[in-house]
């Protein structure tokens, strides 16, 4: 796997959520710092995080990109994801959606792990679901 810099900062608004059909949802980055990760496989771990989004949270979701200590987030404005089912979301073939597949958040976690990742569910400050990513090499 070849690393470079992902910057965040750089990155126009929608351009993790190009290949998505994305209708009105909003992408916003509220992070100044970048990190080191495979960039095709950081933007494939994004695009499936908007598209998971948009699927359950409709077209005028909101996702942010942001920092945590070691890391950083993925949240939405959807209507998050039960407690009961946050392990379960990463399996192969899950999906709560009558058009998904179940592999979208199975290939994030993918990606996490061939980073040497970790990845946690919780809820967003909006009440959506919100995806951390730790163990992250940051660069300021």
């Amino acid at each position: 796997m070849i690393t470079e810099i992902f910057d965040f900062r750089t990155t126009p608004r929608h351009s993790p959520c190009l290949s998505v059909d994305t209708g009105r949802a909003t992408l916003e980055i509220d992070t100044s710092r970048g990190v080191e990760a495979d960039q095709s496989r950081l933007r494939q771990l994004l695009e499936n995080l908007c598209h998971n989004a948009v699927e359950h949270g409709g077209e005028d979701v909101t996702v942010s990109v942001g920092t945590v200590d070691d890391g950083f987030y993925v949240a939405d404005t959807g209507p998050g994801i039960p407690e009961s089912d946050r392990k379960k979301v990463f399996e192969s073939g899950y999906s709560t959606g009558e058009d998904g597949t179940g592999f979208g958040l199975r290939i994030v976690e993918e990606v996490v792990d061939a980073h040497g990742w970790d990845i946690r569910v919780t809820d967003s400050d909006q009440g959506g679901a919100r995806f951390e990513i730790t163990g992250v090499a940051e660069v300021d």
